[in-house]
């Protein structure tokens, strides 16, 4: 999501080359990246992983991205996303594959869920803000179209519910319809909630989670602890994003990580990743970064396994800050 935005395409590229490199086959991206979501740059994450893409062996790449969702606004995203019906998801789909310049996506996911949740930081469920929704059987038909078009091998969810993902496996097999195989959802050292719910769906359905923000926007990597501002950071950058993380006890929380870290001669960053890859309920940890430097620190981390008195610490700190950035 900073390709287009905080990196150029050739910086794109020159990270993409990196990862494959070391033996990074998942790329994921959305239709409405990079962020901060603007008219100006929408689709250019996908434009520029695809002037990359095309020089690729595709079949060694598994590519996922994202239709936008009703509810956030974004009219500049196909004149404003209204429902995941038939139209929006053909004019989508349509749309990120000729950016990345693909035939087919490997893993289509509905950015957030069409009917209101309390999301991106919000915490209660309130009957007073839902809102006309589409049927999820109906979403499942218009991606189902996609499927047997050849357009899509896989489907996904991000951002979704226990509810939600349980109502989708229903409909699915009920309707004989795709079956979704994947949530990708936030999940930290200071964003645990997946852990109850979620989890258990894993378990005994077999929808693991694809965890995004492992660093949650930088503040695992302590580079804002004591209220630094470094420049050049995405929040620094734009001061008003990531309002999730802006919260009591977040700060508090990522201080005492870098602490733990420290005193077991880690970087913060390394234990904030190796930590969420350690989780059984765990598919694939999407790394995001500026620079080749940071993409080589979050990579290397994957060689990383935390000693259980490590993953003990961090449930004391846990107990103590539990999900401030939920």
């Amino acid at each position: 999501m900073t390709f287009g935005e905080q990196n150029t395409e050739q910086q794109t590229h020159e990270q993409l080359n990196y990862a494959v490199s070391r033996g990074i086959n998942f790329i994921d991206a959305a239709e409405m990246y990079p962020v901060p979501p603007r008219a100006e740059t929408q689709g250019r994450t996908e434009t520029f992983i695809g002037t990359w893409l095309k020089h690729q062996a595709r079949d060694q790449l598994v590519i996922a991205t994202k239709i936008t969702a009703p509810g956030r606004g974004f009219p500049w995203v196909r004149g404003g996303p209204t429902a995941f019906d038939k139209k929006s998801v053909g004019e989508a789909l349509d749309g990120s594959l000729r950016r990345l310049q693909t035939n087919t996506i490997d893993l289509y996911q509905l950015h957030w869920p069409d009917r209101y949740v309390p999301s991106f930081g919000g915490l209660f469920y309130d009957p007073k803000s839902e809102r006309p929704t589409l049927k999820i059987e109906d979403q499942l038909e218009a991606l189902s179209a996609q499927v047997k078009a050849g357009k899509i091998r896989a489907i996904g969810l991000s951002n979704e519910t226990p509810w939600g993902v349980m109502e989708f496996l229903r409909l699915a097999r009920q309707l004989n319809l795709p079956i979704v195989v994947s949530i990708q959802n936030a999940y930290s050292l200071i964003n645990r909630a997946f852990e109850s719910g979620l989890s258990e769906i894993t378990r005994h359905e077999n929808v693991p989670l694809l965890a995004y923000s492992p660093l949650a926007f930088g503040h695992l990597t302590g580079k804002y602890l004591a209220g630094a501002k470094p420049a050049g950071a995405r929040l620094t950058v734009f001061p008003p994003f990531g309002q999730r993380y802006d919260k009591p006890n977040v700060a508090a929380a990522a201080e005492a990580y870098a602490g733990l870290a420290a005193r077991h001669g880690l970087s913060p960053a390394t234990l904030a990743i190796a930590f969420v890859r350690s989780r059984w309920f765990v598919a694939s940890t999407i790394i995001g970064a500026t620079t080749v430097g940071q993409l080589k620190e979050n990579i290397d981390a994957a060689a990383v396994e935390l000693p259980e008195a490590v993953l003990a610490e961090i449930d004391a700190i846990h107990l103590k800050y539990p999900s401030p950035a939920v």
